[in-house]
């Protein structure tokens, strides 16, 4: 005769088992609504500015306010197109850099709920990164290039997508230096435990 009782609970085991995979799926859900917000408005802040630039500055046209025409040789805005990677490195790379962002957004989006709320530095560096691999990719996909805007003297121009990739990365140094810090000095304020052998007098005692 099959036994009832084990056959009802291996039941209640896959029925639980099913209605936690849904939960599961949703709560990974819910951990990427900041990613994805904070992402968005990178992504149209860049376009923003880019569809400006595009629209009132003629192709290596320049442009700056007449009232700060002065700094024009230190700071301007200029109409650029760049087909390699950020700051005009690797020129002539779209497709390449186009495969890895799509690469590098999928990492992110993968890996951004398997981090715990407390390491902030390395979830917002994340945010950053997507928003600024994303603005930079809708570029290569419309134009087969990027459009780049901000020139700094002799500095290689760029755009808003490049600088939050930058301040991607300096975040990302910058928590791993405070946590390595952090790591230290509760090393050196936990005491050293010494174990001490005792002596055969104090063993006959």
């Amino acid at each position: 005769m099959p036994n009832l009782e084990n056959s009802n609970q291996t039941t209640n085991e896959q029925n639980h088992k099913s209605d936690a995979a849904p939960k599961k799926s949703l709560r990974d859900l819910t951990e990427l609504i900041p990613l994805f917000f904070g992402a968005g408005v990178i992504i149209f802040l860049d376009q923003l500015t880019k569809s400006l630039v595009v629209k009132n500055i003629p192709f290596l046209g320049t442009w700056l306010p007449e009232n700060l025409i002065q700094f024009h040789q230190h700071f301007r805005i200029v109409h650029w197109r760049n087909s390699g990677a950020a700051f005009g490195i690797f020129s002539d790379g779209n497709t390449f850099f186009l495969i890895l962002a799509v690469l590098a957004s999928i990492f992110i989006i993968s890996f951004y709920p398997m981090i715990a709320k407390e390491e902030w530095s390395l979830r917002l560096a994340m945010i950053f990164q997507l928003g600024g691999a994303l603005g930079n990719m809708i570029d290569r996909i419309r134009y087969g290039y990027v459009i780049d805007f901000i020139s700094v003297k002799n500095f290689p121009v760029f755009n808003i997508a490049d600088s939050c990739i930058s301040i991607g990365v300096a975040i990302l140094l910058l928590g791993i230096l405070i946590q390595e810090i952090k790591l230290r000095k509760n090393k050196q304020d936990t005491p050293e435990m010494t174990i001490t052998t005792p002596t055969r007098k104090e063993e006959a005692e």
